[in-house]
């Protein structure tokens, strides 16, 4: 009877056959985690940022574990982003990470990348249905009382205050609430009208002429967004009006940021709404992939912050698209 002798490396790689590796097969291999990253394309300033801070997550987990491959696609509406997904989920990531464009049509791709067994993780904004594994988000209502909190503080309690809202939508209601609750809580404030500039630079040129017109004597203007405060400081400079002590806007867009930090008298401050969330959302993507999730917690929200000269710096990204 005729005996085949097999050779060393044939039999470690039967060995590794049986250990459920593959021949070949490299660890970086074998042990990597596969990241999709679904976000807006950037359209205005905060989507820039949410870009931006994406692309360096990208950068930074790629460089300190080659286990780890980060896929960023952008889309420009909510029909191509569910597309997208598609596309990545044929890639075969082992998490998604999705800002989605509008709830409702991103629910089903999610669904459906949650039943194939994808971590999934939901930045900022929620889905109909919540069949994600973790949501990053931020807070909303927070936003809109630190705001509030820091108008009063500047005009000691005192005087009229005109508000941009943003979109109509659960987040600009969140934060609008939380702002008049707190405003309702001082006697001496009053919010003189309340508009929607749609978190958009133009809108906000337009609706702060239309507000300067109407109203002689301003105290204050919440903008709530850093995007719609460039157009409304532009209408408000050349109107050239004096009365208005403070313009608070919000988000940390680098624009206002800078400002703060050479002293601007009208634009001391600003709120943060920060786009690194999206960063925070891939760090929890890739420990779900592993099997070892950050948190047993459903929700994580990244808190507003007042940024002030005393500590704009530390949130200066000139290189940042926002």
């Amino acid at each position: 009877m005729k005996r085949w002798k097999l050779a060393p490396g044939i039999l470690l790689c039967a060995a590794a056959m049986l250990l459920g590796s593959s021949c070949g097969e490299s660890d970086a291999g074998k042990n990597t985690v596969r990241i999709g990253v679904s976000i807006p394309a950037a359209d205005h300033g905060w989507t820039g940022g949410i870009v931006w801070w994406a692309e360096q997550a990208k950068k930074e987990w790629e460089a300190k574990d080659p286990n780890v491959r980060v896929l960023i696609s952008t889309a420009k509406d909510a029909a191509e982003q569910v597309d997208k997904i598609e596309n990545l989920l044929v890639q075969n990531v082992d998490a998604l990470v999705v800002l989605p464009h509008e709830p409702g049509p991103l629910t089903g791709i999610c669904s459906s990348a949650a039943k194939q067994g994808k971590y999934l993780v939901v930045v900022d904004r929620g889905l109909t249905k919540d069949v994600q594994n973790v949501t990053v988000a931020g807070d909303n209502a927070g936003f809109g009382k630190a705001a509030a909190d820091a108008i009063v503080k500047h005009l000691n309690g005192k005087g009229g205050i005109l508000v941009m809202e943003g979109i109509p939508c659960p987040v600009n209601s969140d934060r609008v609430n939380a702002f008049r609750a707190e405003i309702a809580k001082h006697p001496g404030m009053k919010i003189l009208e309340s508009q929607s500039a749609y978190w958009d630079t133009e809108k906000g040129l337009k609706l702060m002429e239309n507000y300067l017109q109407k109203y002689p004597k301003i105290d204050a203007v919440w903008v709530g967004d850093d995007d719609v405060l460039v157009g409304a400081l532009k209408a408000w400079q050349e109107a050239n009006r004096k009365d208005i002590k403070l313009i608070v806007g919000g988000g940390g867009g680098k624009q206002i940021v800078k400002r703060i930090l050479d002293g601007d008298p009208v634009v001391p401050l600003t709120v943060t709404y920060p786009p690194r969330m999206i960063a925070v959302g891939v760090d929890h993507a890739v420990a779900g992939a592993r099997r070892q999730p950050l948190t047993t917690e459903k929700r994580v929200v990244i808190p507003s912050e007042i940024v002030d000269k005393s500590n704009a710096a530390k949130y200066y990204f000139p290189d940042s698209a926002y």
